[in-house]
């Protein structure tokens, strides 16, 4: 009854007001309504598909900030006067205009750096929680929806309607490291920096055995030097000293297994980890493979939350609704979800992720003209062809930071090959705007 009501008030609005216009950060138009000598309104979107998923389409349905938004697009700050004069001429009333979080310069970079890639990429100003950035591909044009409509909700392959920034659910590979290395910090406090290990290539136990990525032997690691280097022995060894119970619970923390405090479609992180778990899934856990699955959204957040003192804020993507003369109606805050961890145990491992770029898998970020930190990550997905997919996740700068970059590339390989120089291009655009 509520949702027949609700849909005939917005039916109503839309013959009476102009769909209101969506603006990046800086003022650039990225959604309006353009009406034709006829009457005839057609939406446009100017940079194609560059923000296809963030931005979404107005038919065929509604998505992304044009869904979540729509509710303040197609009402009118226009005087009891103005519409009056407004009808009498048979004019449509202008709808409000959604000013968002989001940065042309870092999209376009973030978008052309995908390339022809399948996967996603997340920037977030870890601080506020603003969305500077979301790309997802394979992507679609919301100018020509209706013309290829049948073409992308058929094809099952690319899925080129799913945002797989927020949608898309991958193994997390080796940037679940940060996981377990923050379970391993909170429960040896004191000792965690004496941990020692010989790497010989792989870790056996019982009738379970681990291998370093392509077979690496790290020797002698420190746990610093296990974190740097990714070493998968050295972290199942690390993973069989885990309480189980506070693992989990830590996992959950984390925000595994749970509702995400975001306000655009997601899919649910989870683990499947339990107490009644043998070590085979245990050790698989802890380095990021076996059943666990993580959103790039989702990992930015966790990001975000280390760069920003445990701290996570709530990630949100729309600045501000001004009227059609510019008066703002309402303005959107940042908010604090809640603490993730201590300010201590963030300390420690935005330590462990800058010796990730500094001495590790991440090591095309060093020697720039600021610091970076983070954890690469190549997540297997099919272990008979060894199939990989490619993730980075960090945060620049590493001293005091500001923004943090999620990327994965589907079924590429390694994170230090593939993922590590696209959130570089990314970072450096940031910086080099002057942000």
């Amino acid at each position: 009854m509520f949702n027949n009501s609700y849909n005939s008030r917005q039916s109503v609005l839309a013959t009476k007001n102009a769909r209101g216009t969506i603006y990046s950060s800086g003022g650039d138009i990225l959604a309006q309504t353009v009406t034709a000598g006829d009457g005839k309104e057609t939406r446009s979107y100017p940079y194609d598909n560059m923000f296809a998923h963030i931005v979404g389409y107005s038919t065929k349905g509604k998505t992304g900030l044009e869904s979540l938004a729509n509710y303040y697009l197609i009402n009118t700050s226009a005087t009891v006067a103005q519409q009056a004069e407004n009808s009498a001429a048979g004019r449509k009333n202008p709808g409000n205009n959604l000013y968002t979080t989001l940065d042309l310069g870092l999209q376009q970079t973030a978008y052309n750096a995908m390339g022809i890639y399948k996967g996603a990429i997340v920037v977030m100003e870890v601080d506020t929680g603003k969305i500077l950035a979301m790309v997802s591909k394979p992507d679609f044009n919301p100018n020509e929806i209706a013309q290829i409509w049948e073409k992308v909700t058929s094809d099952t392959e690319n899925s080129p309607l799913l945002n797989r920034a927020a949608q898309g659910i991958y193994p997390p590979g080796s940037t679940f490291k940060i996981v377990t290395a923050l379970e391993y910090i909170k429960e040896n406090p004191d000792t965690w920096k004496s941990y020692s290990y010989q790497c010989s290539g792989s870790f056996t136990h019982g009738d379970n055995t681990i291998r370093c990525y392509h077979g690496s032997k790290h020797g002698q690691v420190s746990f610093e030097r296990s974190f740097a280097k990714s070493c998968n022995s050295s972290f199942a060894n690390i993973g069989m000293s885990l309480n189980k119970t506070e693992f989990i619970s830590t996992m959950q923390d984390l925000l595994f297994n749970q509702e995400l405090p975001v306000d655009i479609p997601y899919s649910q992180s989870h683990i499947q980890l339990t107490q009644d778990s043998d070590d085979e899934d245990m050790i698989q856990t802890v380095i990021g493979q076996g059943k666990t699955q993580i959103t790039p959204l989702h990992l930015c957040m966790i990001t975000s939350a280390i760069a920003n003192d445990g701290i996570l804020m709530r990630p949100y993507e729309m600045e501000r609704i001004e009227s059609a003369e510019g008066k703002i109606i309402k303005q959107f805050q940042a908010e604090q979800y809640g603490v993730l961890m201590t300010p201590e145990e963030s300390a420690s491992l935005r330590e462990l992720m800058t010796d990730v770029v500094e001495e590790g898998t991440a090591s095309k970020l060093s020697g720039l003209s600021y610091t970076a930190a983070g954890k690469t990550g190549s997540a297997e997905f099919n272990a008979v062809k060894g199939d990989s997919h490619a993730w980075f996740t960090g945060f620049a700068p590493a001293d005091d930071p500001e923004i943090a970059v999620t990327v994965i590339i589907e079924g590429i390989g390694s994170g230090g090959d593939y993922a590590v120089p696209i959130a570089k291009r990314v970072f450096d655009a940031y910086f080099e705007s002057g942000f």
